[in-house]
């Protein structure tokens, strides 16, 4: 993966890898999105047809091996964006934090450039208007 073209190929490599394992599968997802190595998967068949393509997936090559997080608490997750189903059927976003998560930045005692501690700052307003709902916005702020 250290030359320049590498990640070009991979997502080729990958795209076609995909569109072969869903064109051979009965059941297919309604909808497959995918960035860099998240990808977030609309599932209509039921838990045991998942389990089943997701084997298929990880039978087609021993080098490429997908995992699955199933959604929680009506609250999938892909990248930072969370995912919850608002009571008007329609998905809503915000955003997701690992449980990991320990909510640290920069201190404003730090000795650290005031342009690093607004931007910063900046940083997370900007993901919060880009990511977040109506909805979910003023909380996030």
């Amino acid at each position: 993966m250290g030359s320049p073209p590498s990640p070009v190929i991979v997502n080729f490599f990958m795209k076609d890898f995909e569109k072969k394992a869903i064109k051979q599968m009965t059941h297919k997802p309604v909808c497959w999105f995918k960035y860099v190595d998240d990808t977030f998967v609309i599932w209509p068949h039921g838990k045991e047809k998942l389990t089943g393509f997701l084997n298929h997936l990880n039978r087609l090559q021993n080098k490429i091996q997908f995992t699955m997080e199933k959604k929680r608490r009506r609250s999938p997750c892909i990248l930072e964006l969370g995912h919850l189903q608002k009571t008007d059927g329609f998905l809503g976003h915000k955003i997701y934090r690992k449980p990991t998560h320990a909510n640290l930045y920069l201190h404003q005692n730090s000795h650290h450039h005031p342009a690093n501690k607004h931007s910063d700052l900046a940083s997370l307003i900007h993901r919060a208007k880009a990511l977040c709902d109506e909805d979910s916005l003023a909380q996030e702020l």
